[in-house]
């Protein structure tokens, strides 16, 4: 067997495609094939239509290309070739008067050239091997690139969604987890923020744009944006959400675009915080009597009938020591069978697999204890995907605000 070149692994077994109208061409690409030590299928096509119809129903990973062709000639059936998408490496196979072309030709994005009737085994097996681990290599580069432009984009969202808090008291301390619903993708239109005024209020907002992608997260980050600065500029409760409610309205690049978020002020001092569900859960309350629901009433969600404006305002009462745990329904929509449910929602014996829930998430809560905040929603979040057996879908943040008694000086 004929060595390797040096750097080039074995790339297996080949799936090759021999797009050649010419029949004696062919049969002589099949011969001189045959004699390499490559492991490889070949398939021919005698057009670029019967190539095109071959590379969408089947991946290939080589294509040697003639480029005359009865549909298509010259340079553009590379282009032909790379329209169908494929991740195959081209190698392009001119004739001897038109050697110039194959040069062409890679500048025009083909991995090599061969001149017919220059050829033999061992440099056809060389060209394929190498046009191969080349376009391997591309691809690993590109998706090199992608994933340093996504990092990129993912921190510039973030600090936009995620911003750091603007707290005075050392009373109180805020941590934050995020994580975006699918693999690789970008954050989504989960925000979260958290402020505290001159007057020692302490606001929050968790909102949840629906939907995902580009448009999600700018309408995200405008909101976001939105409600710091007029919660600094004095705007509070139902006048705060109207305006919020006129920016999305203003900002959203689709009409069926709508925003569920909770605002929450503590007033550490008086032991009370105000809440303002609009189409968002209701906040958790951490204390040494165990995680239970703060009740409060609902309203709607941004966008969803604009004018109407229900939002109305519940005041509870706070322990002298505590957190409140406030989340998007990422964290509470996925399942906790631990895996056993199917791809449509329902468990081994055809019935409705079960939901998390905020049942599901107070019974982890309750087992869960961790005196730092932050080690606590990490194994909060952690159990969570692993019951729901990482098929969550929706973006998940969550927002554990804590704090403590006065000090001795108040």
């Amino acid at each position: 067997m004929t060595p390797l070149p040096p750097g080039v692994r074995d790339v297996g077994e080949l799936r090759i495609l021999l797009v050649e109208d010419d029949a004696g061409d062919a049969l002589l690409v099949e011969e001189l094939l045959f004699d390499t030590d490559l492991a490889h299928t070949l398939v021919q096509c005698r057009s670029m239509a019967e190539a095109r119809a071959e590379l969408t129903a089947r991946p290939a990973d080589c294509v040697l290309l003639d480029l005359h062709l009865p549909d298509v000639s010259g340079l553009e059936t590379i282009d032909a070739v790379r329209g169908t998408g494929t991740e195959a490496a081209v190698i392009v196979l001119t004739g001897l008067a038109e050697s110039h072309a194959g040069v062409e030709a890679l500048a025009a994005g083909a991995q090599d050239y061969l001149v017919k009737g220059k050829v033999d085994p061992e440099l056809l097996q060389r060209a394929v091997r190498y046009a191969v681990q080349r376009k391997q290599s591309e691809l690993a580069g590109v998706a090199l690139h992608e994933g340093r432009l996504r990092a990129q984009e993912n921190a510039r969202l973030e600090r936009g969604l995620l911003p750091l808090p603007l707290l005075r008291s050392p009373r109180v301390t805020t941590t934050t987890r995020y994580f975006p619903g699918r693999e690789q993708a970008l954050l989504g239109g989960d925000f979260l923020d958290v402020v505290q005024t001159e007057d020692g209020l302490v606001h929050a907002v968790v909102g949840d744009v629906s939907g995902h992608g580009p448009d999600a997260a700018a309408l995200g980050v405008c909101l976001r944006i939105a409600w710091r600065a007029l919660t600094l500029g004095g705007h509070r409760g139902h006048g705060l959400l109207h305006l919020l409610e006129q920016i999305h309205l203003a900002e959203r690049t689709h009409n069926d675009l709508f925003t569920t978020c909770t605002l929450l002020t503590a007033d550490l001092v008086a032991g009370t915080a105000t809440i303002h569900l609009a189409g968002h859960h209701e906040p958790l309350l951490l204390d040494r009597d165990g995680p239970q629901v703060v009740k409060a009433a609902h309203g709607l969600a941004l966008g969803i009938l604009p004018g109407t404006e229900h939002w109305p305002a519940t005041t509870v009462t706070l322990p002298p020591a505590g957190a409140l745990l406030v989340y998007t329904d990422g964290l509470i929509e996925g399942y906790a069978d631990g895996g056993a449910a199917e791809a449509d929602g329902t468990d081994e014996a055809g019935h409705a697999a079960e939901r998390l829930g905020t049942e599901g998430l107070l019974r982890i809560l309750a087992r869960t204890s961790e005196s730092d905040p932050g080690s606590h929603l990490d194994r909060l979040i952690s159990t969570v995907r692993t019951l729901n057996a990482d098929r969550h879908t929706d973006d998940i943040a969550v927002l554990r605000l804590d704090w403590q008694p006065p000090g001795p000086t108040g």
